[in-house]
């Protein structure tokens, strides 16, 4: 069973995320932010990470840095609801700096969870 780390400081998009994945068969673990979810993944690492770009703490795009850094081969997923700029310059960025790929919100079901079976499959 695959494991998936989603990052994200909204509790409603953590709650929905583990749902939808928990249902396809993967195991979830959820951190509100950045910092919360890189020491998460520190300790046990996950198959694919899912992480907002917008968020207190540490942002998405530290995070991603930060992993990928450390981690070269991590599977990052970004997503984004917008901010001053709008979803699309956050997200070209996270995957200038290795997102595999990148989500607006809102999203669909369909979309995360062929999102996270593609990255698995790389």
């Amino acid at each position: 069973m695959a494991r998936v780390l989603v990052i994200d400081d909204d509790e409603q998009i953590l709650a929905m995320l583990r749902i939808m994945l928990e249902t396809e068969g993967y195991e979830v673990e959820v951190a509100s932010n950045g910092q919360k979810g890189a020491m998460l993944y520190r300790a046990n690492p996950a198959d694919v990470i899912i992480t907002d770009i917008i968020m207190p703490e540490k942002e998405g795009i530290e995070t991603i840095i930060e992993l990928r850094r450390e981690y070269p081969d991590v599977r990052i997923i970004a997503m984004s609801g917008g901010g001053r700029f709008g979803p699309d310059h956050f997200l070209q960025l996270a995957k200038s700096l290795g997102a595999m790929k990148t989500l607006s919100k809102p999203f669909r079901r369909e979309e995360i969870v062929s999102a996270v079976a593609e990255v698995l499959s790389t």
